[in-house]
């Protein structure tokens, strides 16, 4: 079952020197320049946050009723892993709260980093972290995510840069820890460029020597390790 009939999101470009995956697709060189170089005009704001790791999921409100979704836009609550369904629970104690924050046909996307993927994370603010905001296909301007997270207490992504193109080395500097306890080196950055006050594109750049799921069971054969779990809670 998709309760949006469609993926919950999809995926955004990288910029030159990015690791990619497979599946992955670079920007267009406009774009990168847009970013790391030159904005346009005026018109042009670029804003940089820390790229999370961990399983990219949605709170949805659909027609009055809230959904946990994974990244395909299944509901949360059928998947075989134990990291999804911890998230659904996560939003069902959560149900009112999101009831108030969304409204029907919005969608709230993050990163649920409940279980280690490739880092870890100490996560003082809890397990989740919103990047998006969106109702159908249309992505909400940052401002407006970002207040409705300051209302309702959701923690984001840490905000590194806002205005002009500022180069991956000097965002990645910005870095220190994060905004959620990264232990050891952060994993890359995401550049949102908005354009009059809506969403124009998006790019992201991952760490060359970046390593996809490196502590998944999966790959390692070993134990999930579990940044968060509710019987070990850090944060609420």
């Amino acid at each position: 079952m998709k309760p949006l009939g469609r993926k919950n999101y999809g995926s955004i470009g990288h910029l030159p020197s990015s690791r990619m995956g497979p599946a992955d697709h670079a920007v267009h060189p406009g774009q990168q320049r847009i970013c790391c170089e030159k904005a346009r005009d005026k018109h042009d704001v670029i804003i940089v946050t820390e790229k999370l790791d961990g399983s990219n999921v949605g709170i949805a409100n659909v027609d009055g009723a809230i959904h946990a979704l994974g990244r395909a836009g299944y509901l949360a609550s059928t998947s075989k892993y134990e990291q999804h369904q911890l998230f659904a629970a996560w939003v069902r104690e959560r149900e009112a709260l999101f009831a108030e924050m969304l409204l029907p046909g919005e969608r709230l996307v993050g990163e649920w980093m409940a279980q280690a993927h490739g880092t870890i994370y100490t996560l003082p603010a809890g397990p989740f972290a919103a990047f998006d905001l969106i109702i159908g296909e249309k992505r909400l301007p940052f401002v407006e995510l970002a207040a409705r997270c300051q209302q309702f207490a959701i923690p984001q992504p840490k905000l590194l840069h806002v205005g002009a193109a500022i180069s991956v080395k000097a965002a990645m500097q910005l870095h220190g820890a994060g905004g959620h306890g990264c232990v050891g080196e952060p994993e890359g950055v995401v550049y949102r460029v908005e354009r009059k006050g809506e969403l124009d594109f998006m790019a992201k750049w991952v760490r060359p020597d970046k390593v996809d799921g490196s502590l998944l069971p999966e790959l390692t054969g070993q134990p999930p390790v579990w940044n968060w779990r509710p019987d070990k809670r850090r944060a609420a």
